[in-house]
Order: C-alpha cells, then structure tokens, then sequence
C-alpha cells in the first residue's frame, strides 16, 4: 500500500497546474498577385490537409480579402506550417507569404 505525504499532494498539484492547452496562434495566407489561386490550393491541401472545398473557400478569402485564416495552431506548429509553405512557395517560384499572430 503507497504512503502518501505532504509532498506527494504537493507535487501533484504542481503537475496539475503544469498541464495547461498551450497557447494557440493563427496561420494566415496573404494574397499577392503573382501566385495562382491553383497553387494556393494545391498548398491548402498539402500542407494543412485541407478537403478541396475547404481549400476554394479559404483561397477565395485571400484573394477577395487580402488575406485567409487557414488554421489555429501552437506555436511551433504554426511557424513549422508557415516554413513550409514559404519552402514549397519558393521552389515554384511564387512570392506566397503566409504569416503567424496571436489569436
């Protein structure tokens, strides 16, 4: 049978307290006029997994509004997501910007 002490519930507490959501932060696509509204979809659906649809909304969002809301991430996700996307934009010779901020 495990004894239990004062620092047992202490440190219980503390790793309650520890294990919080982390802080999540919004990946935007900004709108250019060079880079295909086809690639900007085809980058949708590669690197956020979005469904064609999905992917033609969003799209439609940066080119109507300047910019699109692809997704809420933690941080390193987010910026993981971004390099990617700067990464794949770069390759094809497109000036596609995508941006991270707080939500």
């Amino acid at each position: 049978m495990p004894v239990h002490t004062r620092d047992d519930t202490l440190f219980a507490t503390k790793k309650a307290e520890e294990l919080k959501e982390p802080e999540e932060f919004q990946v935007i696509l900004l709108n250019d006029h060079y880079t295909t509204m086809d690639f900007v979809v085809e980058i949708l659906i590669a690197v956020f997994h979005k469904d064609p649809l999905e992917a033609n909304r969003i799209m439609m969002d940066v080119h109507r509004k300047g910019r699109g809301v692809v997704g809420q991430y933690p941080w390193d996700i987010a910026q993981t997501k971004a390099q990617q996307v700067h990464t794949l934009a770069r390759q094809y010779e497109f000036p596609l910007r995508c941006i991270v901020e707080s939500l």
